[in-house]
């Protein structure tokens, strides 16, 4: 299917709004239009790529003489601009003479808008006509084929060069349309190749949208929770994928971002799910998991991890390295000498606020056998582990220590994330 013509952005509702005169270009009305901008400087001619349409209310051209009113529009020629919108009336009185002589002359498509239609309007409505067809007449040129949730995903994903037009309207081709008010949670999950898990996760959701696509070694999902719904999104996220998904799976939970918060964060949410994803596949869980069920996580239940290893695991190694001998050096060396779960009964006591009753439940042993553990631990580093000032650079410590004894694990294998 051909491109968008500038005579059919013409048409849009919001333009014909504007009522445009066409005074130059006549034969050019056919010419494709490959995105719509607005510039308020007569400079605005220099950022063009070639294919767009230009607005502007004219008031670079308000006070400009005659030889640099005619430089602009054969700069703007030059660029290879599909046309030139012109609003008259606020700042700029009437179309300059010189302007509409010189479009003529090169051929270059020229409009006086006549009444005044907010160039948002315009811009929103045209670039989302443009992506629509040119997502309906071409097959995407990615490892999925035609496939344009998949694109779309993945596009969010590697954060590409996007914008909020183009976003929605790629993701209303794929009847997604979240609210302004719906929560929006990225999801990434492990060991599928099919999708099912997310459907069956929605429909327990009641009213969520989704967009979600399956990729070599993952399946990826944007979910949308409408506003009316109370409570924890992210929690309810995860209660649902324990129940959904089948036992083996990696679940990976993003943050929660507002529907209206841009597409910036609808990648957010996204990249935090994958980055979540890769960090429980490669990392010790510190706590242990639910018996012959999926392993359900999230972005904030690994936050501590997620902000280690900012930059890339490897990157970190010799800083995590250095963070665990100088936190837990002795401990590490006791455990060297001596078959023990220091370390480990450590990082669960710090995590659940140094309560024994959670801790010994957690472990599996009697609270008078943990209160041996600790009583060992603070010996052997000197120190009271329910210090307030220590709580952090302990956590810390423990945390990184299954980092580094993650990253002995080497890749995954079939782990292939889309970005």
């Amino acid at each position: 299917m051909p491109a968008l013509t500038l005579r059919e952005v013409l048409d849009l509702d919001p333009v014909r709004a504007a009522e445009p005169e066409l005074l130059a270009g006549e034969s050019a009305l056919d010419r494709p239009v490959r995105w719509v901008h607005s510039s308020e400087v007569y400079e605005g001619a220099n950022f063009l790529d070639g294919g767009e349409l230009l607005l502007t209310n004219g008031f670079g051209l308000m006070d400009a003489d005659e030889e640099t009113r005619r430089r602009y529009v054969r700069e703007v020629a030059a660029r290879g601009a599909a046309g030139l919108a012109v609003e008259i009336g606020r700042s700029l009185p009437s179309m300059p003479p010189e302007v509409t002589d010189e479009a003529r002359r090169l051929g270059l498509p020229l409009l006086a808008m006549r009444r005044v239609v907010p160039f948002v309007r315009i811009t929103e409505a045209a670039n989302r006509a443009i992506v629509a067809r040119g997502l309906s007449g071409r097959s995407v040129l990615r490892p999925w084929g035609d496939d344009h949730t998949a694109a779309l995903l993945a596009d969010l994903a590697d954060r590409a060069a996007l914008n909020q037009p183009e976003v929605e309207a790629r993701s209303a081709l794929a009847g997604f349309h979240p609210g302004p008010g719906a929560r929006l949670i990225g999801v990434s999950l492990h060991g599928t190749r099919e999708v099912g898990a997310v459907d069956r996760a929605v429909r327990l959701l009641g009213g969520a949208g989704s967009l979600r696509a399956a990729f070599p070694g993952d399946v990826l999902a944007l979910l949308a929770l409408p506003d009316t719904r109370a409570g924890d999104p992210i929690r309810a996220v995860q209660d649902a994928f324990r129940t959904a998904a089948e036992p083996g799976l990696t679940v990976a939970v993003g943050h929660a971002v507002a529907g209206g918060s841009g597409w910036l964060r609808w990648s957010d949410t996204l990249r935090a799910a994958r980055t979540t994803l890769e960090l429980a596949l490669t990392v010790p869980a510190a706590e242990p998991g639910v018996p012959d069920g999926p392993l359900v996580t999230s972005a904030r239940a690994l936050a501590l991890e997620r902000e280690l290893t900012r930059g890339g695991v490897d990157a970190n190694r010799d800083r995590l390295a250095h963070l665990v001998q100088h936190t837990l050096g002795p401990l590490l060396a006791w455990e060297a000498a001596h078959p023990s779960d220091l370390v480990r009964t450590l990082e669960v006591h710090l995590r659940h606020g140094c309560s024994p009753t959670r801790t010994a439940a957690l472990l599996h042993i009697g609270r008078q056998s943990l209160y041996q553990r600790l009583e060992r631990i603070e010996s052997l580093l000197g120190l009271e582990i329910d210090d307030p000032d220590l709580l952090g650079e302990l956590l810390a410590g423990a945390c990184a220590h299954r980092v580094v004894r993650g990253m002995g694990a080497g890749e995954v294998r079939g782990l292939r994330t889309v970005a």
